[in-house]
Order: structure tokens, then sequence, then C-alpha cells
């Protein structure tokens, strides 16, 4: 008992020692702030920060873009706490960002956390999910560019990937998709009588099994969000066969469009290409959207705020019999803004050449038709204004 009360009493003493017990010196202004994670998702969300104090403080935070995208809850407060929150939006733009969160104690100097960094959308699953570049050489595909951040993917006619003839059979459409924007800048597909085939449209919307569902729009259950409709890029009346029609309503294939502009002079556009491929041994058409210069974006019923394309486009390369083919081969465009005061019988009003068309979207059509016919024709093709069998 005596040993006891001695080794209390000596501890005691030591306290009053001005080098002992910092814990219990209420001089001592150690703070810290710990965030639970320093990897935020690229889809946003929040972490909880622990914050240890003695006294009052405040938060402030610095970011690597100078940005808005975050906000703590709450920013100040007394003593110690750990459930302070960081809430951050999603990061979609096309390099990740960071974040320093800053702790102002009343007593002190302030103190910094680590860097906290955020994926960003593009990069959200580490890898690539489809092709750079695309290795087909198909008449219908435009020139795919290495390292643009974009991929190009196709499906098989059973809506899976295209893998082979051998083993996929005939390709049935093919896309060029943007992981930033969650939407393919142009869908590419040959057509005539025969792949357009016999049947019923399925309105079976689905999720692309040629990418994860976390980043591509779900439209299963209803549209876009804000007003906007779900607008098919190949159309639904263009693959009638079951299983390729299935394939139509994903949603990659879809772009946020406003309805009266679907229903009028687009789908006015869309059969009169079934008109064309109709005569002819195949046509190959790429239809695609112009969104980048746009500041108008859906609603996020769809997992996603997507932006509302500016424009829409179509080129078509025609193969068969004509007096006015090189070769077999003549080629239109067709350049359409996004705008609903266009009446629906009007969409020849919007025809061009493809060398228009491609100086309007920044796209090389049908690169794989110098092959085939050579340089001189090919170019002189794309340079031709349409013929009056287009009209």
């Amino acid at each position: 008992m005596k040993l006891r009360v001695f080794i209390l009493a000596l501890a005691a003493s030591l306290c009053l020692l001005p080098v002992s017990c910092a814990e219990q010196d209420p001089e001592d202004n150690t703070a810290a702030i710990t965030p639970r994670t320093t990897e935020l998702e690229a889809g946003g969300g929040s972490i909880f920060v622990s914050v240890t104090a003695r006294a009052g403080w405040h938060i402030s935070y610095e970011t690597s873009d100078e940005g808005t995208w975050a906000s703590l809850s709450p920013v100040s407060g007394e003593g110690s706490k750990a459930d302070v929150r960081l809430y951050y939006d999603a990061n979609e733009g096309d390099q990740p960002r960071s974040i320093v969160l800053v702790l102002h104690p009343a007593k002190g100097p302030e103190v910094r956390s680590e860097t906290l960094v955020q994926k960003s959308m593009f990069y959200a699953s580490g890898d690539s999910y489809g092709e750079d570049v695309a290795s087909p050489k198909w008449l219908e595909l435009p020139a795919t560019v290495a390292g643009d951040g974009l991929d190009f993917f196709a499906h098989d006619m059973a809506g899976g990937a295209y893998v082979s003839q051998a083993v996929s059979g005939v390709r049935n459409w093919s896309f060029y998709w943007d992981y930033k924007e969650h939407m393919s800048l142009w869908v590419a597909y040959p057509l005539n009588n025969s792949l357009k085939g016999n049947g019923n449209r399925t309105n079976v919307w689905g999720l692309d099994p040629l990418l994860p569902a976390d980043i591509q729009p779900n439209l299963i259950m209803g549209s876009y969000g804000g007003g906007w409709t779900r607008g098919h890029q190949i159309p639904s009346a263009d693959r009638l066969t079951r299983e390729a029609n299935i394939s139509t309503f994903y949603g990659t294939n879809m772009t946020p469009q406003d309805y009266n502009f679907n229903a009028g002079v687009w789908a006015d556009l869309e059969g009169k290409v079934r008109s064309y491929a109709s005569a002819a041994d195949t046509l190959y058409v790429v239809t695609g959207c112009q969104y980048k210069d746009s500041a108008t974006h859906s609603g996020n019923s769809s997992g996603f705020m997507v932006r509302i394309p500016t424009h829409y486009f179509k080129a078509l390369l025609y193969k068969g019999p004509s007096t006015y083919a090189t070769d077999g081969y003549m080629a239109a465009g067709f350049f359409l803004p996004h705008d609903t005061s266009i009446s629906k019988a009007n969409c020849l009003n919007y025809i061009r050449s493809i060398d228009t068309l491609e100086k309007e979207t920044g796209i090389d059509f049908f690169p794989n038709l110098v092959a085939l016919i050579g340089k001189d024709k090919a170019d002189a093709l794309e340079a031709a204004e349409p013929s009056k069998w287009w009209k």
C-alpha cells in the first residue's frame, strides 16, 4: 500500500514539471484534421472528416482547379468532432482534381490535411472498354482518332459484342462512345432490306452489355428528365429482327431530343434513309450529334446530366446501280440544327456534300472507300453536291 501511494505521489509531482504531462496542459493547442480517405469517387458523394482540437475552429479548403465543387458541414465548431462531412460534386472534367482541407484553430497555427484526389468521370473505370481506334475497315465507319478519349464498339445481330464474321456473323451497329458525356458521338451501320429484316418494335429498353452499367445512362424506366425524349441514333425501324431491334433500345444508342424534333423532321429523314436503302445494294449510314458547345443539360433521371445536342447529322454512302454513281458509289450528308421550328417535310433543305458535312462536324467520313475506288475518285465523290437522285 505504501509503495502504491509513493508511485501516485511521484506521478503527481512529475506533472508539475514544465516538460511533462502535455495532455493535461490547458495551453496545448495540438490540432489535426483527418479525412477518412484520400480517394474521392468520380461520380460525387461525401466522406467523413475528423477534427481534433481543444478550442474553437473553422475549416477552409483549397482546390487544384479553383472550383467550387466541394462543401463542408459543419464548417466550424468547438473541440474535437468526428462527423464533419465533406460533400463533393461529380468530376465531369477530363482530368483528376484535388482538394486540401485547412483547419484554422482558435489558438495555434493552421493545419493542413493530406491531399484528397478525385478521379474524373472520364477515367473513372481505370481502363477503357472498347478500341481506341477502330480495327474493322467497314465502309460505314468514320475515322477514329487515337487518344481522343472516345472508344469504338461494335454489336452483332444478337446485341452483344461483334467479334468476327466467323464468330458473330453479320455486324449490326457500331458506336463511338464519349465516356465524359455519357453519349455516343455517332452510330454507324449498313442498311438494306435484308439487314432491316422483319418484325415489330420491341420497346425493350436496356443497358448495353458492352459497358459497365454505372457509366451509361439508365433509360429503362423513362427518359433523361427535363422533358427530353429518348432519341434513337440507329432507328428501331432499321433493325426489325427481334434481338437486333432490342439492341437499338440500349442507352448507348440514345440522345436527349426534343419530342417534336424527334417525331417531326428527324423521323421524316429517317424514313427517307430507309427509302434510299431499299433502292441500294447497301446504304452505309452514320448518324450522330454535336454537343461540345452545348450549355444545356438534361435532368438526371438517367443517372447523369447529359448535354443536349445542338445539331444532328447523317452521312450516307450508297452502293448499287445508278447512273449518278462513281464506280457504283455516291454520297450525301445532312446537318440539322436541333430546332423544333423546322417543318417535318423540310429535311431536304439540309442536304449537302460530304466535304461540307466534314467541315461542319470535324469528322472524316468514309475513309475506307479510298481502298476500293482510289483517292482521286473518293475525293471527287465527297466533294460533289448530292445529285437529284437524293431529292
